[in-house]
């Protein structure tokens, strides 16, 4: 614990004033996707803003203990939670309750918790740590594995539990092993893979190994034109090839058959208004129609008749969009995005490996979570069920974005102190 007299020493106020800012925004955005004028009161625990001021509550309290107790507390127990998280995935596989086609939730009453929630901060725990430990400027090829066996292995258990839009914010940590010395060829092969398997979904295969195999002749007309290259380029050519014809494998036997639809209804393959694409055309209808001031609180015609499902959690820029419109809209992102900023900046200044690899997983983190959910309502992403960070309803979704968080507030209040 800290001493009494410096309980609030040194914790970035800026941060704290953020936070409160977006979880008030966001209560108010709840508050108006589940208003009835026939039950306004605001503490009704049998309604989702009644039951997000609890979570509010108890948030604001874990955060509370989390700054006042010493940072080396969650140094030593980095690897003990990560352990404990990784047990609690496997056991929802088995325990764990079905909740909008994912095997991701323990049910407790009236709550529910979401292990996978909390594997986020374990994750960037131990990251961290072990990055820490390692006090080397090359990092070997086993330890690189073991990077990313830490990595790998809550998000596989995810992938498991079939929650593909959670496990593909672990990817964030990507660009924090990028920001620690990941080479840059390893981002630009996974954008070009991503690339690849998008056009492949879009283009007939033999046009598009043909438009390859032009830009393969025409790269080594280009180059030296020597054996070494030449082999290279080859090389190159035949493994897209390859992945090319596993791309239809991958896409009509292992993604879920929504998955699939919400892809082609993104691409622009299938229209289907009444089914998979009626949340996007929803979506849209209700952030468009908020025009540039917006409709005004409790004003918003789409939210108020539940057009959009999920217009609490998933969905719930729409809200922001028709009722705060564009002002509302930017502001908000402004202030996201000011957090963000806000975060890195906290990171850069850290001493200490441990603190600044933790701080740059929390912003790669919220900065996932808020690019594919902003994107998935505009059109932009696939809608694959991800929470708007401090903002969305849910008390497993606020409670662990709230610990990731605060962890680096209390870990960057030591900065001075924490050396190693």
């Amino acid at each position: 614990m800290r001493k009494a007299k410096n309980i609030f020493a040194n914790i970035d106020s800026i941060s704290i004033f953020i936070y409160i800012a977006l979880i008030f925004f966001g209560w108010t955005n709840i508050y108006a996707s589940q208003y009835n004028e026939d039950t306004t009161m605001i503490l009704d625990f049998s309604t989702r803003y009644g039951k997000q001021l609890l979570f509010i509550g108890i948030s604001s309290f874990v955060a509370f203990l989390i700054l006042i107790i010493d940072w080396q507390f969650f140094y030593s127990l980095s690897y003990f939670f990560y352990i404990v998280i990784i047990l609690l995935l496997i056991s929802v596989l088995f325990k764990g309750e079905m909740t909008g086609g994912a095997s991701s939730w323990f049910e407790l009453g009236s709550f529910k918790i979401q292990p996978s929630e909390f594997a986020k901060f374990t994750t960037a725990l131990a990251l961290a740590k072990y990055y820490n430990a390692l006090h080397v400027k090359r990092i070997s090829l086993q330890d690189k594995i073991k990077t990313y066996a830490i990595i790998i292995l809550p998000f596989l258990l995810i992938i498991l539990q079939n929650d593909l839009g959670t496990a593909l914010v672990f990817s964030a940590f990507v660009l924090v092993l990028y920001r620690e010395g990941l080479s840059g060829n390893i981002l630009i092969f996974g954008i070009l893979i991503a690339t690849l398997f998008l056009l492949t979904l879009l283009i007939e295969k033999t046009i598009l190994i043909g438009i390859l195999s032009t830009m393969a002749v025409l790269v080594y007309l280009l180059s030296r034109r020597k054996t070494k290259e030449l082999l290279l380029i080859l090389g190159v050519l035949i493994s897209c090839t390859a992945f090319i014809f596993s791309v239809e494998h991958i896409f009509n036997d292992v993604l879920a058959p929504h998955q699939k639809e919400r892809i082609n209804i993104l691409l622009g393959k299938e229209f289907d208004p009444y089914g998979s694409g009626y949340n996007l055309i929803q979506s849209k209808i209700a952030i468009g129609s908020g025009g540039f001031n917006g409709k005004g609180f409790l004003s918003g015609t789409q939210t108020r008749f539940d057009f959009v499902p999920e217009q609490s959690t998933d969905f719930i820029f729409c809200t922001i969009g028709e009722e705060w419109g564009f002002l509302g809209s930017f502001f908000f992102s402004v202030l996201f995005i000011g957090l963000l900023a806000r975060i890195l900046f906290l990171a850069e200044r850290q001493r200490s490996n441990f603190s600044r690899i933790y701080g740059y997983s929390v912003a790669c983190i919220l900065f996932m979570h808020f690019f594919i959910n902003i994107g998935m309502t505009i059109g932009l992403m696939p809608v694959i069920g991800i929470p708007l960070p401090f903002t969305s309803y849910g008390g497993s979704s606020l409670l662990g974005f709230t610990i990731l968080l605060f962890i680096f507030l209390n870990l960057d209040s030591y900065r001075l102190q924490i050396l190693r």
